[in-house]
């Protein structure tokens, strides 16, 4: 028998799923259908957001005043330097990918989304996004979230690039993955810089843009 755990979103809730080793009850629909029929029937109050991250749907409050400045101005550079190409950059929308859903900061893709719904019409196909990236909120869960299980996730989708902006890691982080490798769940390329240094991206429709103290802010001492 599966089993849904439902916890206060005001503590990072979580609905959990405890099924076999062949992540099914073997009685009854897919694990995964069974989340993400659950997970399309969430209704949350405004401010929050759910997304389902491996195997579990998570919901998370909307970021600080200081997460949503790091965040639009990472979309407003993106959008100035795609200009008017077959590319734009996007905010608040799903990425879907195998009954899994994702809410990134962030994120690259074609500038006619259509083509590239998902069947259920509730967001974009990852395969169609070029580029993710999540600004790290405070809290160890928050933490975790961002710079492991979605590390993952986002690898074993096969996006080109993912790139975590991380005020929390030491004195304020930039890390730059690349080349996943969707089997391992995880990623051959791997830049990481301080705060207050200029990292370009090296590939997608975004090559050539740099993260640096525009966004970010200075370097921290």
């Amino acid at each position: 028998m599966t089993a849904l755990v439902y916890e206060r979103p005001e503590t990072m809730s979580e609905i959990r799923t405890a099924a076999g080793p062949e992540n099914g009850t073997g009685n009854g629909p897919d694990l995964d259908e069974v989340v993400w029929q659950a997970w399309k029937a969430v209704e949350l109050p405004e401010g929050y957001r759910a997304e389902i991250i491996e195997g579990a749907i998570e919901v998370s409050p909307t970021g600080r005043l200081s997460h949503a400045r790091i965040a639009n101005r990472l979309r407003n550079a993106l959008v100035r330097f795609l200009g008017e190409g077959a590319y734009s950059a996007y905010q608040d929308a799903n990425v879907i990918f195998r009954h899994k859903g994702w809410v990134p900061d962030d994120f690259v893709a074609p500038e006619d989304l259509e083509p590239y719904a998902d069947e259920d019409g509730l967001g974009v196909d990852a395969a169609a996004v070029r580029l993710v990236v999540e600004v790290v909120s405070p809290g160890k869960r928050h933490e975790d979230r961002d710079r492991i299980r979605k590390r993952r996730e986002y690898a074993r989708a096969g996006i080109p690039v993912y790139v975590i902006i991380d005020d929390h890691d030491a004195q304020g982080t930039v890390t730059v993955l690349t080349e996943p490798r969707p089997d391992k769940a995880d990623w051959l390329g791997v830049v990481r810089v301080p705060y207050g240094t200029d990292v370009d991206l090296p590939k997608g429709p975004a090559t050539g843009f740099v993260i640096g103290e525009a966004i970010t802010g200075p370097k921290r001492t």
